[in-house]
This record gives structure tokens, sequence and C-alpha cells, in this order.
């Protein structure tokens, strides 16, 4: 335990015979205490179903009620039962119960009872049915009309009006009093009426009074012969008198807090003059003149403002003055606070003071359970005027002791329950109370006690006393402040005085506080998506079961619901806002909290949105009719700035309804100059952009309308073609609808001959295009369009240059040459057809090859047709996929848009032999100790003359897999399908690579593995392996691969079949392939008639041989020539030449080395 000694706890229960607080547990016994009460007076309102008067009190025995009614025992209309204090009075015959009440509690220990509460049942509000004489008077006098309005329920209004409802009007001269009445200083003709009406308005009960109606006659004064009507005659001069209020002196009695109105209304004429003075002192800064002056008023009333006031009326005639005697009273009150209940024990004296103050002095008088108590010497109870002394008190003085004091203006009355009692100590709180805190806590543990006299309470922790400054013993109760784990355990309170002890025990646990380890964090968020905010909290495991998480919305607690319409979720300590609004903006609280702490932490939410739409559009001119001045309020940019406005017009002449961008703003400007085209009536709007995306639009403005004028541009996107050989089509992109900017909108063509002497030729059209008829075929010309309508032209036009129609070229390319570069690759050249037997722009050159023969097979005539274009000016071209050993016939054309010129004179080539193909099946089979067999199929594309195979077998580590020893066979039998290898080693793993063979070399290799036998397998084995069934299964393998590789050949020889490029691209990319442009594409096709429109690329691939590399076939092209579309090389070849050149001939010639 912390401590700085030891620290015996004493707590005295403020329970002393002194006139102090008494607070009695309901479980002693004590006699009844008022705690509520109604408060009169209580004014019964007509609409008003029942009247509610109201006691309640609280004792032990519970107390019964009874009720009197002007000092005599009431029954109640409907019988109740004595323990409930309230008592309902019905509205029917309610005059019967008006009276001043109170009400009487008691049980076996005493009687208290309340102040009288008085009834008032106002009637109904209305002026007696009387008959008034015309009251009639001459001019100058004065006059008084007598309202005496109806008591009622306040507040009351009092009108005066004419029969049609008219404010009489008031002045100096007229004026309502105080008292309702109408006074008139002194009468003027115009005062003469027959309607002079007093209105009394009650609001609260919602009636209004009206009095008979009352005639005023003024008479005319008469001076000399002239008449009474005459517009001169003046009431003679009056003395001041007061009409209000009457004699020399008022005496005024107000009491203090009230409101002074003290108020003169004179007589006279003229019209006296009102003044007000305090004698022998200055009026207050605070008061009022009402009523023009006749009426003084003062609020909130005390002794100061009392005094002599005089009033002064004055006129030219004289004055008058009247005097009020100001007395401020006040009605009896506690000079400090009520006299208290009392607990004492037996034998000591007690005193009851009861001090009051008032204005006259009150009265006091006394009561014991109701009943007037009296002075007793003998019994030693004195009443000594405000205080009563019970001398050597009894238990049989305990009683409920009434204290009341009146004077004319109130009284005041007070229940003071006097206990007189010997009791051991009885602890009220419960034992065994279990009592918990956070760490740091404070903690109260109760230890109440009621006991006569007072107890002393101690408290000790697990049987030791308390030590320590955190400990703080107040009345009832010990509070640990900033609690430490070793604070838990049991607490023992042990009371005790001199009739007894008595003791309780108390549990405490110290548990580890609430805290939000990871709070929401600030968030952005765009409208209509979901906001996330974590909340993660650690708390005592033991307070699981009352540990909960809420979110507060700017202090208001937010209602999370699982009803499928709910916007707000809770799921893994996160709150989950769907679809979120503005609304959805602000501080968001998390609050985790048990039934012993709470931590919160707050996180700011903004909600991102798109911008409001402008306001206030406007349109102002500037320095012409077709450039105004657009400006407009931004909206609310939600929390997100304004990046740009978007100008948009729409015009009702072309496209009505249609909305189209105009101009783009700067967020940060928030006007627009706007230029206008000419003949159109616009609406413009504006919307505003953010990050989040456009706002909705402004309200369109008032329709604009700018005058017509003359085209501001010429037609665009001018094509001349010639789709016939002896005529020009022209046509152009026309101006928009919205471009014309005036009616008649027309086309100026103008067009001549280029490089020579011509004059423009003109013509005007309407629609946008033109055709110019019997001209030369391709012939350029200079072309121009220029735009007018009715209000004039359009700008100068430029001058665009085009062709007339074209026509199929007349002349073929000459001196066509080929080079064969290896077996499958070569190189043609020639020379161009000349430019004006073109006729048409160049589109590029045919070569088409044709197969004549293989050189294998030499008496077999082929006929496989292929062709490639190659588009723009040249000279040669690369020309790949021709097969090995074979005879070709090549030839070339030229072509433009129209079509295909003449084919040159055919050249024949041949090829060279090529490498042959892969093995299509290699076995091993029948191995032996020391030999294994190989059987195998011929290639399928032999490229040449088989002259053998070339065997290369290879020793390998079955470990480390790795190459241990190497040799190599040559094979020379070009038939030979099998070859038995020997001089193995026993036991071993081989792989072998077999491949066919050509004059021009050996082609890819085929691997096969395979192992030799040890010894014990290799002698079970039979001599005679003919019989075997592998060595037949092997064979028949063989023959069928061999039939099925020999149909293959038949038909691919054949059908004359496509080149495949795209395959061969893909397995071989070429380096030459890899710059493709535009200039390079060609068209492939198996003939010339049909050419093959491919996608994929141009390729040269691995079939070029051994004998040519890919950097040597680099070395070929001139200035970066590249791969056609589908494969072919495309470029001019020089450099390294290795094999002979074949000229153009008749016939076919042989290639020379």
């Amino acid at each position: 335990m912390r401590g700085v000694g030891s620290l015996q706890l004493v707590l005295i229960l403020a329970l002393t015979s002194t006139a102090t607080g008494l607070n009695i547990p309901l479980e002693v016994e004590q006699p009844p205490t008022i705690i509520t009460h109604t408060v009169g007076p209580i004014i019964a309102l007509p609409f008003d179903n029942t009247i509610t008067i109201r006691c309640e009190a609280r004792g032990n025995p519970p107390p019964e009620y009874r009720w009197t009614k002007d000092g005599k025992y009431f029954i109640p209309p409907h019988e109740t039962d004595h323990t409930d204090g309230t008592l309902v009075l019905p509205i029917k015959h309610l005059e019967q119960y008006r009276g001043k009440y109170r009400c009487y509690t008691s049980n076996k220990l005493g009687t208290a009872m309340t102040e009288e509460i008085e009834l008032r049942v106002p009637s109904v509000p209305k002026f007696p049915k009387e008959y008034n004489f015309p009251i009639v008077v001459k001019e100058g006098e004065p006059i008084t009309l007598e309202c005496n309005p109806p008591e009622g329920v306040a507040p009351r209004q009092i009108y005066w009006m004419t029969l049609g409802l008219e404010h009489i009007e008031q002045d100096e001269r007229v004026s309502m009093g105080i008292d309702g009445n109408l006074y008139f200083s002194n009468a003027l003709q115009k005062d003469s009426r027959q309607d002079y009406c007093c209105f009394a308005a009650f609001s609260k009960i919602r009636t209004i009074a009206q009095k008979t109606a009352m005639a005023v006659v003024v008479k005319s004064l008469k001076r000399g012969n002239e008449s009474a009507d005459s517009d001169n005659a003046t009431p003679a001069v009056r003395i001041p008198g007061l009409l209000l209020p009457s004699g020399v002196q008022t005496e005024k009695v107000l009491l203090k807090g009230e409101h002074l109105q003290l108020e003169c209304i004179p007589q006279g004429y003229p019209t006296p003059k009102i003044s007000w003075m305090k004698m022998g002192d200055r009026l207050p800064p605070r008061t009022k003149y009402d009523n023009f002056g006749k009426l003084l008023s003062l609020s909130d009333v005390d002794e100061r403002d009392a005094g002599k006031y005089l009033c002064k009326a004055k006129n030219s005639a004289g004055e008058a003055v009247h005097y009020f005697d100001v007395i401020v009273e006040e009605p009896p009150k506690w000079l400090t606070e009520p006299p208290l209940s009392q607990l004492t024990v037996i034998g000591s004296d007690v005193y009851i003071k009861c001090s009051v103050s008032g204005k006259p002095q009150p009265e006091i008088t006394w009561r014991r359970n109701g009943e007037f108590f009296r002075d007793d010497p003998e019994n030693n109870r004195r009443v000594l005027d405000d205080t009563v002394v019970l001398h050597n008190a009894r238990p049989e003085d305990s009683a409920v002791y009434q204290c009341e004091a009146f004077n004319s203006h109130g009284s005041v009355l007070a229940n003071i329950n006097i206990m007189v009692i010997n009791m051991a100590p009885r602890i009220l709180t419960r034992d065994n109370q279990e009592y918990a805190v956070v760490l740091g806590g404070d903690v109260i543990m109760n230890c109440s006690v009621f006991s006569s006299p007072p107890s002393n309470i101690s408290w000790s922790n697990d049987g030791k006393a308390i030590e320590g400054e955190q400990f703080l013993a107040l009345s009832g109760y010990l509070q640990i402040i900033g609690a430490e784990k070793n604070d838990s355990g049991e607490y023992v309170c042990v009371a005790s005085n001199t009739e007894g002890k008595s003791a309780v025990t108390a549990y405490l646990d110290v548990k580890d506080p609430t805290k939000i380890v990871i709070p929401p964090q600030d968030v952005q968020i765009i409208s209509g998506t979901t906001a996330q905010l974590m909340c993660q909290a650690e708390y005592d495991k033991s307070l699981r079961g009352a540990f909960e998480v809420v979110w507060r919305k700017d202090g208001e607690e937010i209602p999370l619901s699982f009803e499928e319409n709910s916007r707000y979720f809770v799921d893994d300590d996160m709150l989950q806002i769907m679809n979120v609004n503005q609304s959805d903006q602000g501080k968001y609280t998390c609050i985790a909290r048990t039934s012993l702490d709470k931590d919160n932490a707050t996180a700011l939410l903004t909600v991102l949105d798109i911008p409001d739409a402008p306001k206030n559009v406007k349109i102002s001119e500037l320095k012409s009719l077709r450039n105004v001045h657009l400006s407009w309020i931004p909206g609310s940019d939600h929390n997100s700035s304004v990046t740009e406005f978007i100008v948009e017009y729409e015009e009702n002449q072309w496209e009505p309804g249609r909305w189209k961008e105009l101009q783009k703003v700067p967020g940060n400007q928030a006007a627009a100059e706007l230029s206008l085209r000419g003949h159109l009536n616009y609406q413009f709007r504006v919307y505003a952009v953010n990050a989040v995306g456009p706002g909705p639009p402004s309200e369109p403005t008032e329709r604009y309308k700018t005058p017509p004028a003359a085209p501001e541009r010429n037609p665009e996107n001018i094509k001349i073609q010639g789709h016939l050989p002896h005529q020009m089509d022209i046509s152009w992109e026309p101006l928009l609808p919205i471009e014309h900017n005036g009616p008649g909108l027309e086309y100026k063509v103008s067009y001549r001959k280029l490089g020579v002497e011509d004059d423009w030729r003109e013509h005007l059209v309407k629609r946008h295009s033109f055709v110019v008829r019997n001209t030369s075929t391709f012939v350029p010309y200079e072309i121009k369009i220029q735009s007018r309508n009715s209000h004039g032209w359009g700008p100068d036009p430029k001058v665009v240059t085009g062709y007339s129609g074209e026509d199929v070229p007349t002349a073929e390319p000459r001196d066509v040459a080929v080079e064969v570069i290896n077996t499958t690759v070569l190189r043609v050249s020639w020379t161009p057809a000349p430019p004006a037997t073109v006729r048409g722009h160049l589109g590029g050159y045919d070569v088409h090859w044709s197969r004549k023969r293989s050189l294998l097979n030499p008496n077999k005539i082929l006929d496989e047709r292929q062709t490639l274009s190659f588009p723009g000016k040249r000279t040669h071209a690369i020309v790949p996929g021709l097969k090995p050993f074979s005879e070709y016939r090549l030839t070339v054309n030229v072509f433009n848009k129209k079509g295909n010129g003449p084919n040159s004179d055919p050249v024949t080539f041949n090829t060279p032999e090529g490498v042959p193909a892969q093995l299509p099946i290699l076995t091993a089979s029948n191995a032996q100790k020391d030999s294994i067999l190989l059987v195998w199929g011929p290639p399928l594309e032999t490229n040449g003359i088989v002259t053998g195979y070339l065997l290369q077998y290879h020793l390998i580590n079955e470990t480390t897999l790795e190459v241990v020893d190497s040799q190599e066979k040559n094979i020379t039998e070009a038939d030979t399908t099998q070859w038995q290898v020997q001089g193995l080693e026993e036991g071993r793993l081989y792989r072998f690579h077999l491949s066919a063979c050509t004059r021009a070399g050996c082609g890819p290799a085929l691997a096969q593995e395979s192992s030799t036998v040890a010894q014990a397998r290799a002698a079970g084995q039979r001599s005679d392996f003919s019989t075997q069934g592998w060595f037949i299964g092997t064979m028949c393998a063989v023959a069928l691969l061999t039939l099925v590789t020999l149909m293959a050949c038949f038909v691919r020889r054949n059908k004359g079949g496509k080149y495949a490029v795209k395959e061969k691209e893909d397995l071989h990319p070429d380096v030459e392939s890899q710059g493709m442009n535009d200039d390079t594409f060609c068209e492939y096709s198996d003939s010339e008639e049909k050419p093959l429109k491919s996608s994929s690329l141009c390729s040269l691939n691995d079939a070029l041989g051994d004998s040519i590399s890919r950097d040597s076939l680099v070395d070929y092209a001139d200035g970066g020539r590249e791969f056609s579309e589908d494969g072919s090389f495309i470029g001019e070849y020089s450099g390294h030449k290795h094999g002979g050149s074949v000229s153009e001939a008749s016939g076919p010639r042989p290639v020379t080395a």
C-alpha cells in the first residue's frame, strides 16, 4: 500500500442535535416529509377538463393524506385512496370548489402540512346590460367615458373602438387610463359621435367582452351674434385640473419587486403638459414615461423607490399638482433558509428558530403535527415568539413541528421533523458489495450509516488499517483516488457509537483501462462511394459483456441498424458509411466504453462532390455584337477546387436543343469573352469541373441573336481524285451549318493546269463536290475553293495541287536479272518503266515466279506460282521462300491504282542443293552389352541428292547427365535406314544424334537415348533376334512411317501450296524484319492473278542454310531495306555475292559459280 503513515478514517454522520439538515434513509422509521406540492393560486380555465392539486410526501410508515378547504375537513368528490395525495376536482359545478385548500399527510410518527393553496374560479367576463344616456358637454369641457371592465383571467387588455372596429385615436388630449376609462382633457366638436365602445380582451380564455356603445355630443360655443356653426369659435381658456387621480394626495402601497405605475390625466384648455418629480430625490434612471407622459413606470421596485412623488399639469392658464405617497412592503420570507429538521439523543435540548422578515412585520404561529402548539413551561416546552425550545427532550417529543409566518401580503410555512432517539449504528449499504474501477481511476465505496448518537466509522483493507494519501474519507463512503492494481482486495467498514457497532464488507477489483489503439483518421471521400473509419480499442477482457463502441457525428449518436436500407454498418472495428453524401460530412467520434470507463477519438470526414451549378449567368456586349462578355457566380465546390468552367451554347436554328462546348475557362475565373458566329440565336450555360467530375449546368441565359456576316473560313480537307481516266473529282469538307454566318451559302471552285500558262476556270456550286470532265490522263492541276453567302466572300483560299484520272501502265520493266543468294533466297533487279508510261501514281512492282521442276525429278513438270508486291519506286528486291535444287521462271511488272502493267520478259534460273530436313523418326532397340541397333526413316525433304548420314553418339554419366565420351561415324550408304552401333561399354547410357547429308552439307540431327545391357541380362538373350517381338514391331513402325512420309510428299508436291511465311517467321525471327516500315510492305500470293493479303511480316529463316549467316544477309541490304509484310526481303542487296548472276534470256540457263 502507498502511504505516508497510518490514517485512521473516522466518518461522522452529520446528524447532530443542532439545527442541521436531516436526510434520514427511508429504511428507518420517520415522520412524513412533503417533497412536492402544488403552489397556489390555481386559476381554473373554462376549457380545462379537471383541476388537479398535488401533494406528495415520503415517510416510514408510508403516510396517509387528508385535505381541508377553508379550514374545514374536505371530502373529495370522488373516493380516493388515502395513500394518494393528489386531489382531482371536476370542472362541472366548479364554482362550489372555490376556496383555500391545505394538504395534511400523517403516519404514526407525526403530521406534515402544506401552505394554503387557493383555487380561483373566475366567472365568464361580461359587461352588464345597461342603457347609456348621451353625454352632452360644451367645447373645452372635459369628458370621462367609463369602461368599468369586468374581472377575468389575466392578462386583460382594454381597447376603445367604434362599432366599425376602428380604434379611437389617442394623443395628449385623449387617452385611456390604466383603469380602462377614456379621458378627454377638453372636448372638441370632432369628438361628437354615437359609438364609443369599450372592449375587454382575455387572451388566456380567448374571450372578448363589449360594452354598450356610448354617445358624446359636444356643443359649440357662441360669441355675440356668430352662429353656432362659425369656424372661428374657440373654447375659453380653462385652468388645469386632474381628471385622475382625484384629491391632492394618493397613497400607493405595493410589494417589493412589483411594477410601480403612477398616473396623472389632466383637464383644461389648452391641453396641459404633465411633468414628474420625486420629492427630496432624483427619479431613478430606469424611470419610463408612457401614455404621452401621463404615466410614470418603475419596474422591480424596492425600499429605495419609496417616498413622495409629484405630478404637475400646466398650461397657459395655470397649473395643478398631485402628490403620491409610495410605500414599498413585502410578504414574509425566510431570512436565510427555512428551519431544518433535527435528529438528537434523549435528554438533549432542542432549539427550533423561525427567522423571517417582511413588511409589515410577520406574525408567527407554531403547530405540532398540524395542531396549534402553545407555551408549556411545566412540561419544558417553551414557545418564545420565533423560537421553540424543548428542554431535556424525550422520545415523545418526536413530531413534525410547523412554523407559519404571515402578514397582510402572504405567508410562509415550514415543516420541521424532530426525532429524539438513541439508536445503535445501522449500516444501510448492502454487505459484500463488489466494486470495480479501471487503473488510475477514482472509486467510491459506500458505507451509509444511520445512528443516534452519530457513529465513528473506520475502514480496513485485507485486515490492515487503511494507509495512504490516496484514501479520502467523507460522510458515508471511502474514496480511492488514482487506484492501482495492488488496491484490489477486501475492504471492511466498521461503524460504532455508545449504543453498539456494525460492519460490512466490500470487494474492489482494479481493471485495465479502455484505450483506443487505432483511432480513426481524417479522410476525404468522394460522394456516392463508401467511407471507412477504423476504431480499434483494448479493454479489460473481464468487461467483454459490457464493452461497446459507439459512433457519434457532430455530437449526435449514429443510429446503427442492420436493416437493408441503413447506410451505416459496423464490422470488425470499422464504421462504413454507404453511398456518402454531403450530409455525412462532419466530425465523427468513436467512443469505446465499458461499464467503468471510456475512451474516444475524433476524425474529420470531408465529402468531395461535383461542384454546384453556377448562378446568375449574365451576358453583356463588348465592342461588337458578335463579341460578348459572359459572367457568373460560382456555386459551392464541395471541398474540391474547381479546375475549369465549361461554357456551352445552344442555337435554335440548325440544332435546337443540342448543347455544345464553346469555351473552357480556368477555375479561378468567373467570366469569359466569347466570339460568336453570325446569324444565330444563342443561349448559354456554364458548368464547373473539379477533381470529382463535372457538375450540373447553370440555368440557360436569355436568347442572344447575332447579326449575319460573311463566312469566316473556306472549306478544308480538299481531295482530288481521278476515278475515270479523263476526269478529275474534287471534293471537300463543307462548312458546318453554324459556320454559314448568314443565308445563301455556296462555294466557288477554281482550277487550272499546273506548270503551264492557263487561266483559272471558276464554277459556283452549293454542294461540296465538283467533277472536271474531259481532262488529259494524270495531269497536275491547281485547285482553290472559296466560300461565300449573301453577305460577302470568305477569306482568300489556299491553293492545293492534284492530278486528273489515272489509267493502267503501258510499259514493262526492262533488264530483269536475278542473283541466287543461297538455296532459298534470290535477289532480282530491273530497269524501271519510263514515268510517262505509268500513267498514274506509281504503286510499286510485282515479282512473279513459278517453280517449273525439281532437279531430283526433272521429268515431272510443276507449276507452283507465287507473287510478291514491292510498293514504291525501286529497282531491285529480295525474293525468299524458294526451294533448293529446283528450276524457276520469273517476271516483273509495274502497277498503279488503276491496275497492273504488262509483264517483263521471263528469266529462268536454278537453285543449288540444300541440306536435308531432320529425320522424321529415330529408334534405338536390340540393346546388347556392347551394341545397339538404330532404325530411322529418311528425311521428308532431301533438298538435294542424299549422300549418306552422320552419326554422333555420346557416353552419358547417368548421375550427372554429363557427356563422358563422344564418337562420330559417317554412314555412306544413302539408302540404308538402320545401323548396328558396335564397341559400346556394357550397362551404360548413350545419346545418339543422326542427320542426313547432301553435297551441300548435313541437316539438323535427331536425338535418341538408349542403354546397353549388363552381362547377366545379355546371357539370357537369344541369338536369333529376328524372331523377337521387338524387332518385328520396330520394322512395322518403320514401314508405316515410310508410307505416311511418301503420301505427304506426294500431296505437298502436287498442290503447289503457299509458302508458309508466318510459320517460319514465328520459328525464326530475322534481324532484317525488326525495322519494318510502311515503305517496304509487299504482297505475296500463290499466283499472279490472286495477291495474298497477309498481315504477317516477311521473314528469312534458317532455310538459308549454313552457307549464309544472319550477319551476312544484313550486309546485302542497301540503306536499311527490310522484309515485306508476307515474309519476303524488301530492299536492294549489294556487297558480298555468293553465287553467279543469271541474265535475262529466253530460256533456262545454268547458274555459274
